[in-house]
Protein backbone atom coordinates (compact mmCIF):
# COMPACT_ATOMS: atom_id res chain seq x y z
CA UNK A 1 0.00 0.00 0.00
CA UNK A 2 1.45 3.65 -1.38
CA UNK A 3 0.73 6.56 -0.18
CA UNK A 4 0.81 9.38 -2.64
CA UNK A 5 0.94 13.22 -1.19
CA UNK A 6 -1.05 15.23 -4.42
CA UNK A 7 -3.30 14.88 -7.34
CA UNK A 8 -0.87 16.99 -9.74
CA UNK A 9 1.45 16.26 -12.47
CA UNK A 10 3.62 14.21 -10.37
CA UNK A 11 0.65 12.69 -7.94
CA UNK A 12 -1.21 11.41 -11.00
CA UNK A 13 1.88 9.92 -12.83
CA UNK A 14 3.24 8.59 -9.52
CA UNK A 15 -0.78 6.99 -8.77
CA UNK A 16 -0.22 5.03 -12.58
CA UNK A 17 3.30 3.74 -11.85
CA UNK A 18 1.92 2.16 -8.88
CA UNK A 19 -0.93 0.73 -10.15
CA UNK A 20 0.91 0.09 -13.05
CA UNK A 21 3.54 -2.15 -10.67
CA UNK A 22 0.60 -3.89 -8.73
CA UNK A 23 0.69 -1.65 -5.84
CA UNK A 24 -2.35 -0.12 -4.33
CA UNK A 25 -1.82 3.56 -4.20
CA UNK A 26 -4.03 5.39 -2.28
CA UNK A 27 -3.83 9.65 -3.47
CA UNK A 28 -4.47 12.30 -0.48
CA UNK A 29 -5.55 15.54 -2.81
CA UNK A 30 -6.31 18.63 -0.52
CA UNK A 31 -8.47 20.41 -3.05
CA UNK A 32 -11.82 18.90 -4.77
CA UNK A 33 -9.93 18.41 -8.29
CA UNK A 34 -6.59 17.14 -9.74
CA UNK A 35 -4.53 19.54 -12.04
CA UNK A 36 -1.79 20.70 -8.55
CA UNK A 37 -0.35 24.04 -10.13
CA UNK A 38 -2.07 23.55 -13.84
CA UNK A 39 -5.68 24.19 -12.22
CA UNK A 40 -6.48 27.64 -12.32
CA UNK A 41 -8.59 29.11 -9.47
CA UNK A 42 -9.24 33.01 -9.67
CA UNK A 43 -9.24 33.20 -6.02
CA UNK A 44 -6.01 32.18 -3.91
CA UNK A 45 -5.84 28.97 -1.80
CA UNK A 46 -3.66 28.32 0.91
CA UNK A 47 -1.30 25.39 0.33
CA UNK A 48 -1.64 25.10 -3.48
CA UNK A 49 0.14 26.79 -5.80
CA UNK A 50 -1.73 30.13 -8.01
CA UNK A 51 -1.52 30.44 -11.54
CA UNK A 52 -2.30 33.91 -13.16
CA UNK A 53 -5.15 32.44 -16.45
CA UNK A 54 -2.60 33.76 -18.72
CA UNK A 55 -0.01 30.99 -18.24
CA UNK A 56 1.39 29.11 -21.30
CA UNK A 57 3.82 25.84 -20.94
CA UNK A 58 7.39 26.69 -21.70
CA UNK A 59 8.12 23.49 -22.83
CA UNK A 60 5.90 22.14 -26.15
CA UNK A 61 3.26 19.10 -25.93
CA UNK A 62 5.70 16.68 -27.46
CA UNK A 63 8.57 16.96 -25.01
CA UNK A 64 5.78 17.35 -22.21
CA UNK A 65 3.85 14.29 -22.97
CA UNK A 66 3.61 10.75 -20.25
CA UNK A 67 5.75 8.86 -22.25
CA UNK A 68 2.64 6.13 -23.47
CA UNK A 69 -0.23 8.72 -23.68
CA UNK A 70 0.53 11.64 -26.49
CA UNK A 71 -1.22 15.12 -27.23
CA UNK A 72 -4.16 14.79 -29.14
CA UNK A 73 -2.53 16.14 -32.48
CA UNK A 74 -5.08 18.91 -32.70
CA UNK A 75 -3.53 20.67 -29.33
CA UNK A 76 -1.78 23.45 -29.98
CA UNK A 77 2.30 23.27 -29.97
CA UNK A 78 2.71 25.45 -26.37
CA UNK A 79 -0.48 25.12 -24.20
CA UNK A 80 -2.01 27.43 -22.98
CA UNK A 81 -3.48 26.18 -18.69
CA UNK A 82 -6.78 25.07 -19.79
CA UNK A 83 -5.27 22.69 -22.26
CA UNK A 84 -2.71 21.34 -20.11
CA UNK A 85 -5.32 20.23 -17.09
CA UNK A 86 -7.77 18.70 -20.10
CA UNK A 87 -4.79 16.95 -21.03
CA UNK A 88 -4.14 15.69 -17.27
CA UNK A 89 -7.89 14.88 -16.86
CA UNK A 90 -7.67 12.65 -20.30
CA UNK A 91 -5.40 10.82 -18.81
CA UNK A 92 -6.31 10.59 -15.65
CA UNK A 93 -9.46 9.44 -17.26
CA UNK A 94 -7.96 6.47 -19.66
CA UNK A 95 -6.12 5.35 -16.82
CA UNK A 96 -8.71 4.83 -14.21
CA UNK A 97 -6.68 7.40 -11.64
CA UNK A 98 -9.59 8.90 -9.63
CA UNK A 99 -10.85 5.95 -8.32
CA UNK A 100 -7.76 6.33 -6.14
CA UNK A 101 -7.79 9.46 -4.96
CA UNK A 102 -9.46 10.70 -2.09
CA UNK A 103 -10.59 14.49 -2.92
CA UNK A 104 -10.48 17.78 0.13
CA UNK A 105 -8.27 15.43 2.06
CA UNK A 106 -5.07 16.88 3.71
CA UNK A 107 -2.00 14.92 4.91
CA UNK A 108 -1.42 15.70 7.88
CA UNK A 109 1.19 14.12 9.13
CA UNK A 110 4.32 11.10 7.97
CA UNK A 111 5.66 9.49 10.44
CA UNK A 112 7.99 6.52 10.82
CA UNK A 113 5.76 3.40 12.09
CA UNK A 114 7.11 1.87 15.23
CA UNK A 115 8.73 -0.94 13.47
CA UNK A 116 9.82 0.95 10.70
CA UNK A 117 13.34 -0.32 10.90
CA UNK A 118 12.17 -4.01 9.74
CA UNK A 119 9.31 -3.05 7.72
CA UNK A 120 9.55 0.18 6.84
CA UNK A 121 6.50 1.59 6.90
CA UNK A 122 4.61 4.68 7.91
CA UNK A 123 2.17 6.43 9.86
CA UNK A 124 -0.17 8.73 7.93
CA UNK A 125 -2.49 10.97 9.24
CA UNK A 126 -5.26 12.76 7.14
CA UNK A 127 -7.80 15.17 7.58
CA UNK A 128 -11.04 15.82 5.93
CA UNK A 129 -14.26 17.16 6.54
CA UNK A 130 -12.67 18.40 10.26
CA UNK A 131 -11.86 14.69 11.15
CA UNK A 132 -8.81 13.10 11.37
CA UNK A 133 -7.86 9.57 10.28
CA UNK A 134 -4.62 7.39 10.64
CA UNK A 135 -3.50 5.18 8.31
CA UNK A 136 -0.47 2.53 7.97
CA UNK A 137 1.53 2.42 4.32
CA UNK A 138 3.63 0.11 3.56
CA UNK A 139 5.98 3.39 1.02
CA UNK A 140 5.02 7.44 0.67
CA UNK A 141 5.55 9.03 -2.57
CA UNK A 142 5.56 12.80 -1.68
CA UNK A 143 4.27 14.97 -4.69
CA UNK A 144 3.25 18.16 -3.04
CA UNK A 145 4.97 20.45 -5.64
CA UNK A 146 7.00 23.64 -4.31
CA UNK A 147 4.83 26.21 -5.54
CA UNK A 148 2.99 26.78 -2.58
CA UNK A 149 4.86 28.52 -0.06
CA UNK A 150 6.16 31.95 -1.63
CA UNK A 151 9.82 33.22 -0.86
CA UNK A 152 9.81 36.88 0.36
CA UNK A 153 12.80 38.15 2.03
CA UNK A 154 12.02 41.42 2.49
CA UNK A 155 14.63 42.02 4.78
CA UNK A 156 17.31 41.94 1.56
CA UNK A 157 15.15 45.22 0.85
CA UNK A 158 16.23 48.21 2.73
CA UNK A 159 13.69 50.70 2.88
CA UNK A 160 10.84 48.40 1.78
CA UNK A 161 8.93 48.76 5.30
CA UNK A 162 8.82 52.79 4.52
CA UNK A 163 7.82 52.43 1.26
CA UNK A 164 4.17 53.65 0.86
CA UNK A 165 3.23 52.11 -2.73
CA UNK A 166 1.64 48.80 -2.87
CA UNK A 167 4.13 45.52 -2.84
CA UNK A 168 3.11 41.96 -3.25
CA UNK A 169 4.46 38.54 -4.34
CA UNK A 170 3.89 37.11 -7.74
CA UNK A 171 1.67 34.42 -6.04
CA UNK A 172 -0.92 36.89 -5.82
CA UNK A 173 -1.20 38.07 -9.34
CA UNK A 174 -4.31 37.23 -11.37
CA UNK A 175 -4.82 40.28 -13.93
CA UNK A 176 -3.29 43.03 -15.23
CA UNK A 177 -5.79 45.86 -14.43
CA UNK A 178 -4.44 46.20 -10.76
CA UNK A 179 -1.14 47.35 -12.59
CA UNK A 180 -3.64 50.34 -14.54
CA UNK A 181 -1.61 53.83 -14.95
CA UNK A 182 0.94 52.71 -12.59
CA UNK A 183 4.70 52.82 -12.45
CA UNK A 184 5.50 49.37 -11.91
CA UNK A 185 8.38 47.40 -10.39
CA UNK A 186 9.03 43.70 -11.22
CA UNK A 187 12.42 42.24 -8.72
CA UNK A 188 13.38 39.01 -10.19
CA UNK A 189 13.75 37.89 -13.49
CA UNK A 190 12.51 34.35 -13.93
CA UNK A 191 9.81 33.46 -16.50
CA UNK A 192 6.81 34.36 -13.75
CA UNK A 193 8.66 38.11 -13.35
CA UNK A 194 8.90 38.70 -17.38
CA UNK A 195 5.33 37.09 -17.94
CA UNK A 196 4.00 39.74 -15.74
CA UNK A 197 6.66 42.49 -16.57
CA UNK A 198 5.10 41.82 -19.97
CA UNK A 199 1.56 42.28 -19.15
CA UNK A 200 1.85 44.54 -16.97
CA UNK A 201 3.50 46.85 -19.51
CA UNK A 202 -0.08 46.94 -22.06
CA UNK A 203 -1.82 49.06 -19.41
CA UNK A 204 1.03 50.82 -16.60
CA UNK A 205 2.37 53.81 -17.42
CA UNK A 206 5.96 52.35 -17.01
CA UNK A 207 7.34 49.20 -15.97
CA UNK A 208 10.80 48.28 -14.74
CA UNK A 209 12.33 45.09 -14.18
CA UNK A 210 15.25 45.00 -11.56
CA UNK A 211 17.91 41.73 -11.53
CA UNK A 212 20.80 41.83 -9.98
CA UNK A 213 22.29 38.48 -12.04
CA UNK A 214 20.27 39.13 -15.30
CA UNK A 215 19.07 36.46 -17.68
CA UNK A 216 19.37 34.57 -20.97
CA UNK A 217 15.77 34.66 -22.85
CA UNK A 218 14.55 32.29 -25.58
CA UNK A 219 11.84 32.12 -27.28
CA UNK A 220 9.49 29.35 -27.52
CA UNK A 221 9.85 29.77 -31.39
CA UNK A 222 13.45 28.12 -32.22
CA UNK A 223 15.41 27.33 -35.54
CA UNK A 224 12.96 27.39 -38.74
CA UNK A 225 10.02 27.80 -36.36
CA UNK A 226 10.16 25.12 -34.90
CA UNK A 227 9.72 24.86 -31.11
CA UNK A 228 12.91 25.69 -29.02
CA UNK A 229 13.06 22.47 -26.71
CA UNK A 230 12.45 20.00 -29.73
CA UNK A 231 15.48 21.28 -31.45
CA UNK A 232 17.65 21.92 -28.16
CA UNK A 233 16.80 18.65 -26.19
CA UNK A 234 18.44 16.17 -28.78
CA UNK A 235 20.79 13.31 -28.52
CA UNK A 236 23.38 14.49 -30.61
CA UNK A 237 22.81 18.39 -29.08
CA UNK A 238 23.57 16.93 -25.30
CA UNK A 239 26.44 14.75 -26.99
CA UNK A 240 27.97 17.87 -28.00
CA UNK A 241 27.18 19.94 -25.06
CA UNK A 242 28.58 17.61 -22.57
CA UNK A 243 31.33 16.38 -24.42
CA UNK A 244 33.09 19.43 -24.78
CA UNK A 245 35.36 21.06 -22.41
CA UNK A 246 33.65 23.52 -20.12
CA UNK A 247 34.95 26.55 -21.25
CA UNK A 248 34.00 25.79 -24.86
CA UNK A 249 30.51 24.66 -23.64
CA UNK A 250 29.98 27.91 -22.19
CA UNK A 251 30.90 29.34 -25.08
CA UNK A 252 28.88 27.76 -27.19
CA UNK A 253 25.79 28.79 -25.41
CA UNK A 254 26.98 32.24 -24.84
CA UNK A 255 26.68 32.34 -28.81
CA UNK A 256 23.58 30.32 -29.15
CA UNK A 257 21.75 32.62 -26.96
CA UNK A 258 23.38 35.78 -28.48
CA UNK A 259 22.24 34.69 -31.97
CA UNK A 260 18.64 35.75 -31.68
CA UNK A 261 19.70 39.26 -29.82
CA UNK A 262 22.67 40.57 -28.69
CA UNK A 263 21.86 40.37 -24.56
CA UNK A 264 24.26 42.77 -23.59
CA UNK A 265 22.55 45.24 -25.66
CA UNK A 266 19.53 45.01 -24.08
CA UNK A 267 20.98 44.92 -20.40
CA UNK A 268 20.36 41.01 -20.14
CA UNK A 269 23.72 39.71 -20.18
CA UNK A 270 23.78 37.56 -17.33
CA UNK A 271 26.44 38.84 -14.36
CA UNK A 272 28.83 36.12 -14.94
CA UNK A 273 28.22 34.54 -18.43
CA UNK A 274 30.91 31.89 -17.62
CA UNK A 275 28.02 30.18 -15.54
CA UNK A 276 25.20 28.44 -17.12
CA UNK A 277 21.63 30.05 -15.84
CA UNK A 278 18.45 28.61 -16.17
CA UNK A 279 16.82 30.35 -19.20
CA UNK A 280 13.81 32.47 -19.82
CA UNK A 281 11.30 31.74 -22.20
CA UNK A 282 9.66 34.74 -23.89
CA UNK A 283 8.39 35.62 -26.83
CA UNK A 284 7.95 39.64 -26.37
CA UNK A 285 10.49 40.87 -23.94
CA UNK A 286 13.57 41.62 -26.58
CA UNK A 287 11.19 43.85 -28.60
CA UNK A 288 9.41 45.62 -25.63
CA UNK A 289 12.45 46.72 -24.43
CA UNK A 290 13.34 48.33 -28.29
CA UNK A 291 9.75 49.83 -28.41
CA UNK A 292 10.83 51.22 -24.52
CA UNK A 293 7.64 49.40 -22.79
CA UNK A 294 9.92 47.61 -20.55
CA UNK A 295 13.14 48.85 -18.84
CA UNK A 296 15.98 46.58 -17.02
CA UNK A 297 18.20 47.72 -14.50
CA UNK A 298 20.27 46.63 -11.97
CA UNK A 299 19.25 45.15 -8.55
CA UNK A 300 17.91 47.39 -5.69
CA UNK A 301 20.37 49.09 -3.50
CA UNK A 302 17.49 51.19 -1.62
CA UNK A 303 13.21 51.56 -1.53
CA UNK A 304 12.57 55.17 -0.58
CA UNK A 305 8.75 56.53 0.61
CA UNK A 306 7.60 56.66 -3.65
CA UNK A 307 10.71 55.54 -5.19
CA UNK A 308 13.45 53.15 -5.63
CA UNK A 309 17.42 53.85 -6.58
CA UNK A 310 19.15 50.64 -7.92
CA UNK A 311 22.58 49.98 -7.55
CA UNK A 312 25.08 51.90 -9.88
CA UNK A 313 22.39 54.52 -10.60
CA UNK A 314 22.07 57.62 -8.39
CA UNK A 315 19.16 58.78 -9.44
CA UNK A 316 15.85 57.55 -7.83
CA UNK A 317 12.77 55.80 -9.58
CA UNK A 318 9.55 56.56 -8.85
CA UNK A 319 7.16 53.81 -8.65
CA UNK A 320 3.86 52.95 -7.30
CA UNK A 321 3.48 49.25 -7.21
CA UNK A 322 6.36 46.54 -6.59
CA UNK A 323 5.88 43.03 -7.80
CA UNK A 324 8.23 40.44 -6.01
CA UNK A 325 9.11 37.78 -7.85
CA UNK A 326 11.39 36.03 -5.91
CA UNK A 327 10.37 32.39 -6.07
CA UNK A 328 9.02 29.65 -3.51
CA UNK A 329 10.19 27.66 -0.37
CA UNK A 330 10.98 24.21 0.00
CA UNK A 331 8.94 22.99 2.20
CA UNK A 332 7.29 19.98 3.81
CA UNK A 333 5.18 21.00 6.79
CA UNK A 334 3.75 17.30 7.13
CA UNK A 335 7.06 15.60 7.27
CA UNK A 336 9.72 15.36 10.61
CA UNK A 337 12.87 17.87 9.72
CA UNK A 338 15.16 14.41 10.31
CA UNK A 339 13.21 12.50 7.60
CA UNK A 340 13.79 15.56 4.70
CA UNK A 341 16.11 18.15 5.94
CA UNK A 342 15.71 21.54 3.69
CA UNK A 343 18.35 23.77 3.91
CA UNK A 344 18.54 27.12 1.43
CA UNK A 345 15.68 25.65 -0.42
CA UNK A 346 17.52 22.34 -0.94
CA UNK A 347 17.18 19.08 0.47
CA UNK A 348 19.77 16.44 0.05
CA UNK A 349 18.27 14.04 -2.00
CA UNK A 350 19.62 10.66 -4.01
CA UNK A 351 19.33 11.64 -7.48
CA UNK A 352 16.69 14.47 -6.28
CA UNK A 353 14.24 11.61 -4.77
CA UNK A 354 15.26 9.45 -2.08
CA UNK A 355 16.71 10.66 1.45
CA UNK A 356 19.88 9.23 1.66
CA UNK A 357 20.22 8.41 5.24
CA UNK A 358 16.61 6.21 5.60
CA UNK A 359 16.87 2.52 6.59
CA UNK A 360 14.41 1.48 4.26
CA UNK A 361 14.07 3.33 1.00
CA UNK A 362 10.27 3.46 1.57
CA UNK A 363 10.11 7.46 0.72
CA UNK A 364 10.21 9.44 -2.18
CA UNK A 365 10.13 13.41 -3.27
CA UNK A 366 9.00 13.26 -6.86
CA UNK A 367 9.31 17.16 -8.91
CA UNK A 368 11.97 18.57 -6.81
CA UNK A 369 13.53 18.61 -9.82
CA UNK A 370 14.30 21.69 -12.22
CA UNK A 371 15.17 19.98 -15.38
CA UNK A 372 16.32 22.49 -18.29
CA UNK A 373 13.69 21.01 -20.46
CA UNK A 374 9.62 19.55 -19.66
CA UNK A 375 8.80 18.70 -15.87
CA UNK A 376 6.71 15.87 -16.62
CA UNK A 377 8.68 12.78 -18.21
CA UNK A 378 11.35 13.46 -15.60
CA UNK A 379 8.56 13.14 -12.73
CA UNK A 380 7.23 9.95 -14.58
CA UNK A 381 10.60 7.94 -14.83
CA UNK A 382 11.44 9.15 -11.29
CA UNK A 383 7.83 7.23 -10.38
CA UNK A 384 8.87 4.14 -12.45
CA UNK A 385 11.99 4.03 -10.73
CA UNK A 386 10.56 4.75 -7.57
CA UNK A 387 8.02 2.13 -7.89
CA UNK A 388 10.33 -0.95 -8.70
CA UNK A 389 12.61 0.27 -5.58
CA UNK A 390 9.88 -0.05 -3.66
CA UNK A 391 9.07 -3.63 -4.63
CA UNK A 392 12.65 -4.42 -4.28
CA UNK A 393 13.51 -5.07 -8.06
CA UNK A 394 15.52 -1.87 -8.01
CA UNK A 395 18.40 -1.85 -5.34
CA UNK A 396 19.91 2.02 -4.00
CA UNK A 397 24.06 1.98 -3.43
CA UNK A 398 24.75 1.93 0.66
CA UNK A 399 24.33 5.22 2.44
CA UNK A 400 27.58 6.22 2.12
CA UNK A 401 27.93 6.65 -1.61
CA UNK A 402 24.46 8.10 -1.73
CA UNK A 403 25.57 10.90 0.72
CA UNK A 404 29.15 11.03 -1.11
CA UNK A 405 27.18 11.66 -5.01
CA UNK A 406 24.83 14.26 -3.46
CA UNK A 407 27.75 15.75 -1.74
CA UNK A 408 29.56 15.91 -5.09
CA UNK A 409 26.56 16.74 -7.36
CA UNK A 410 26.15 19.94 -5.13
CA UNK A 411 29.92 21.05 -5.32
CA UNK A 412 28.97 20.56 -9.32
CA UNK A 413 26.23 22.48 -9.74
CA UNK A 414 27.77 25.33 -7.65
CA UNK A 415 30.55 25.47 -10.41
CA UNK A 416 28.21 25.27 -13.06
CA UNK A 417 25.52 27.16 -11.99
CA UNK A 418 26.79 29.79 -9.57
CA UNK A 419 25.06 28.34 -6.50
CA UNK A 420 21.79 30.82 -6.03
CA UNK A 421 18.38 29.88 -4.61
CA UNK A 422 17.74 26.68 -6.09
CA UNK A 423 20.12 25.90 -8.87
CA UNK A 424 21.14 22.95 -7.45
CA UNK A 425 17.60 21.54 -8.39
CA UNK A 426 19.03 22.29 -11.94
CA UNK A 427 20.27 19.35 -14.16
CA UNK A 428 20.31 18.46 -17.62
CA UNK A 429 17.04 16.54 -18.42
CA UNK A 430 18.05 14.36 -21.07
CA UNK A 431 20.86 13.02 -19.17
CA UNK A 432 19.56 12.45 -15.98
CA UNK A 433 16.45 10.70 -17.45
CA UNK A 434 18.64 8.75 -19.05
CA UNK A 435 20.54 7.46 -16.10
CA UNK A 436 16.71 6.57 -14.14
CA UNK A 437 15.82 4.51 -17.28
CA UNK A 438 19.45 3.15 -16.87
CA UNK A 439 18.17 1.56 -13.42
CA UNK A 440 14.81 -0.11 -14.70
CA UNK A 441 16.04 -0.95 -17.82
CA UNK A 442 14.40 1.29 -20.02
CA UNK A 443 16.61 3.18 -21.82
CA UNK A 444 17.06 3.06 -25.47
CA UNK A 445 19.63 1.50 -27.16
CA UNK A 446 20.65 3.57 -29.98
CA UNK A 447 23.62 1.23 -31.33
CA UNK A 448 21.23 -1.70 -31.02
CA UNK A 449 18.00 -0.09 -33.10
CA UNK A 450 21.20 0.88 -35.92
CA UNK A 451 20.69 -2.42 -36.14
CA UNK A 452 17.23 -4.04 -35.97
CA UNK A 453 15.40 -0.72 -37.15
CA UNK A 454 17.57 1.99 -38.21
CA UNK A 455 15.18 4.85 -39.52
CA UNK A 456 13.82 4.70 -36.13
CA UNK A 457 17.28 4.81 -34.50
CA UNK A 458 18.87 7.91 -36.92
CA UNK A 459 15.42 9.71 -35.36
CA UNK A 460 15.97 8.80 -31.81
CA UNK A 461 19.82 10.25 -32.30
CA UNK A 462 19.04 12.94 -34.58
CA UNK A 463 15.65 14.47 -33.68
CA UNK A 464 13.61 15.56 -30.64
CA UNK A 465 14.46 12.95 -27.17
CA UNK A 466 10.72 12.73 -27.06
CA UNK A 467 9.40 10.77 -23.91
CA UNK A 468 7.63 7.82 -26.07
CA UNK A 469 11.61 6.74 -26.34
CA UNK A 470 11.89 5.27 -22.73
CA UNK A 471 8.81 2.86 -23.61
CA UNK A 472 10.66 0.87 -26.76
CA UNK A 473 11.50 -1.68 -24.41
CA UNK A 474 12.21 -2.87 -20.89
CA UNK A 475 9.71 -2.59 -17.51
CA UNK A 476 6.09 -0.78 -19.08
CA UNK A 477 6.99 -1.17 -22.94
CA UNK A 478 4.01 0.38 -24.95
CA UNK A 479 3.23 -1.06 -28.35
CA UNK A 480 2.72 2.27 -30.14
CA UNK A 481 6.41 4.18 -29.02
CA UNK A 482 7.73 3.66 -32.26
CA UNK A 483 4.69 5.06 -34.01
CA UNK A 484 4.55 8.34 -31.73
CA UNK A 485 8.10 8.47 -32.19
CA UNK A 486 7.67 8.37 -36.00
CA UNK A 487 4.82 10.47 -36.22
CA UNK A 488 5.98 13.08 -33.58
CA UNK A 489 6.11 15.98 -35.95
CA UNK A 490 2.99 15.29 -37.71
CA UNK A 491 1.34 16.97 -34.07
CA UNK A 492 3.97 19.14 -33.93
CA UNK A 493 2.83 20.64 -36.83
CA UNK A 494 -1.16 19.75 -37.60
CA UNK A 495 -1.94 22.60 -35.85
CA UNK A 496 0.12 25.44 -37.10
CA UNK A 497 -0.06 23.95 -40.72
CA UNK A 498 -3.74 25.13 -41.03
CA UNK A 499 -3.08 26.41 -44.71
CA UNK A 500 -0.90 24.42 -47.02
CA UNK A 501 -0.33 26.46 -50.70
CA UNK A 502 -0.21 23.87 -53.51
CA UNK A 503 3.01 22.37 -54.25
CA UNK A 504 4.09 22.78 -50.78
CA UNK A 505 6.96 20.76 -49.25
CA UNK A 506 6.11 17.78 -46.63
CA UNK A 507 4.58 18.67 -43.46
CA UNK A 508 7.33 16.81 -41.40
CA UNK A 509 10.70 18.15 -41.40
CA UNK A 510 12.95 16.14 -43.64
CA UNK A 511 15.39 14.11 -41.15
CA UNK A 512 17.92 14.48 -43.48
CA UNK A 513 17.64 17.95 -43.25
CA UNK A 514 17.92 17.95 -39.77
CA UNK A 515 20.80 15.65 -39.71
CA UNK A 516 23.21 18.01 -42.35
CA UNK A 517 22.06 21.35 -39.87
CA UNK A 518 22.57 18.88 -36.67
CA UNK A 519 26.05 18.13 -38.44
CA UNK A 520 27.07 21.69 -39.44
CA UNK A 521 25.83 23.06 -36.14
CA UNK A 522 28.55 20.27 -34.67
CA UNK A 523 31.47 21.38 -37.08
CA UNK A 524 30.19 25.18 -36.15
CA UNK A 525 31.01 24.32 -32.24
CA UNK A 526 34.01 22.48 -32.78
CA UNK A 527 35.57 25.18 -34.80
CA UNK A 528 34.49 27.50 -32.40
Amino acid sequence: RVAVVGAGVSGLTATKCCLDEGLEPTCFEQSQDIGGLWRYTEHIEAGRPSLYPSVISNTSKEMSAFSDFPYPEDFPVFLPNDKLLEYLQRYAKCFGLREHIKFGTTVVSVRKHPDFATRGQWNVVTEADGKQTSHVFDAVMVCSGNFSEPSLPLHCFPGIKRFQGQYFHSRQYKHPDVFQGKRVLVVGMGNSGVDIAVEASRVAAKVTICTSRGAWVLSRVFDHGYPWDMVFNTRLMSLIRNSLPGPLSRGLVNYRVNQRFKHENYGLQPEKSCFVREPVLNDDLPSYILTGRITIKPGVKEFKDNSVVFHNCPEEEPIDIVVFCTGYNVSFPFLEEAVVKVENKHASLYKYVFPTHLQRPTLAILGLIKPLGAIMPVTEMQARWVTRVFKGLCQLPPQSVMEKEVNEKKKNQVQRFGLSFDEVLKTDCLVYTDKLASFIGAKPSVLGLLCRDPWLALTIFFGPCTPYQYRLGGPGRWEGARQAILTQWDRTLKPTRTRVPTGSSSSCPSLLTAVGFLLLLAALVFGF
